[in-house]
């Protein structure tokens, strides 16, 4: 059931296309005017998994139509890269999450920036309560199990290699910020997933799982929104 639930993911996770938007002078000529270069792609395309919890589906209206209203975000905002051909991405053995890491002590559970949580309501994940704000996630890589970690580190929104407290990525991570650390249930997705997916499912008003799929490996865990 579990493996069937992540093709699906594989296949309704959508994700925004992030533009590095690069400015072009326009060049007038004896045949006009030279027609701007297209904007460039980023590697890792931004991408959001979002749900609503807690609202209610309006009486239809004249048309048939009906409103969810009253509900709450929760949204995680992070960077896809995209398999481009690699294989066996997280490794084996004693280089498991090496490629994936670089120097950094955990991932990024994505790629560029730190990868951010928003929940406007309180959400109880691994026995700890998270109360509604922000928050960054990183994943501990070991081959024998992920684990889901919960941050209120301070981040950077541009990088600074000076900067020794905030986060870019996982970089300068510190545990002492830690929320939630809590281990994710393993899954073996049944088709490869090029670009790594962030998503919501099994959810219902009282919780639901978060979800993480890349290539053939994807984790599991689950949440309830708390009173």
């Amino acid at each position: 059931m579990l493996r069937r639930r992540f093709v699906a993911l594989a296949f309704g996770l959508t994700a925004a296309a992030s533009l590095a938007l690069g400015q072009t002078t326009s060049t007038s000529t004896s045949t006009g005017t030279t027609p701007p270069a297209p904007a460039r792609k980023a590697a890792s395309p931004s991408g959001t998994a979002a749900t609503q919890v807690g609202g209610s589906w309006s009486a239809p209206d004249k048309d048939g139509e009906q409103r969810y209203q009253g509900g709450k975000w929760i949204e995680i905002t992070y960077s896809r890269p995209i398999l481009k051909g690699r294989t066996n991405v997280f490794g084996s053995g004693a280089d498991y999450g090496k490629k994936v890491n670089a120097t950094a002590p955990l991932w990024r559970a994505g790629a560029n920036q730190t990868t951010r949580l928003k929940t406007e309501v309180p959400l109880e994940i691994g026995g700890k309560r998270v109360a509604p704000g922000e928050y960054s996630l990183f994943v501990d890589l070991k081959e024998a199990g992920w684990t889901l970690v919960i941050s209120t580190q301070p981040i950077q929104e541009k990088y600074d290699p000076n900067e020794k407290a905030a986060t870019w990525g996982a970089y300068n991570y510190d545990p002492k910020y830690d929320v939630v650390r809590v281990p994710m249930v393993m899954l073996k997705p049944a088709v490869s997933i090029d670009q790594f997916s962030i998503g919501f499912v099994d959810m219902s008003d009282k919780g639901g799982k978060l979800a993480m799929a890349w290539e053939k490996t994807g984790a599991v865990v689950p949440f309830t929104v708390a009173q």
